[in-house]
């Protein structure tokens, strides 16, 4: 795939998920009272201004200002090294950036992430589905670091001898 097609590859699928997470957040929002009961968690809508576990409470500004300065790293570095990554990992960038700017832009509209799936099952904080996309792209690209860094270092040690 060409630089080009990897970039447009990247931004319409920034903009799939974005618009995904905005019109399920909005249905589920609009609906937290006419859906039916689940044994994995329960909806319970909060106003969550802070970050993950609810630290940095009633810091939106800082948290506004880290946010766009995440996603403008994150969007550099790809456009840079755009060439020597994969589309699979773009696919996972794609998805981090749509759960940092959506989390972002609530803070922005509403001053507060709309959070709202609540496990029954266990005590964890209540979060959304950009909390979602975060933690998995996350994951998604540490495991493709770490299976790359041993693929390299598989490739030098043959090299070696």
């Amino acid at each position: 795939m060409s630089k080009i097609s990897k970039i447009i590859y990247f931004f319409i699928t920034v903009l799939f998920f974005v618009l995904f997470d905005s019109y399920l957040t909005s249905i589920i929002i609009n609906n937290t009272d006419n859906l039916p009961p689940n044994p994995v968690f329960d909806l319970t809508f909060i106003q969550n201004t802070g970050a993950a576990f609810s630290i940095l409470q009633d810091s939106k500004l800082f948290l506004i200002i880290f946010s766009a300065v995440a996603i403008l790293c994150i969007i550099f570095y790809l456009i840079k090294h755009i060439s020597r990554i994969s589309t699979f990992t773009i696919f996972w960038v794609s998805i981090l950036i749509a759960g940092i700017f959506c989390n972002m832009y609530e803070r922005v509209i509403f001053g507060y992430v709309r959070d709202f799936f609540r496990l029954t099952f266990v005590d964890f904080p209540v979060f959304n589905i950009s909390d979602i996309f975060i933690n998995l792209s996350v994951f998604a690209i540490v495991v493709i670091i770490i299976k790359n860094e041993i693929i390299n270092r598989r490739n030098n040690g043959r090299k070696k001898n």
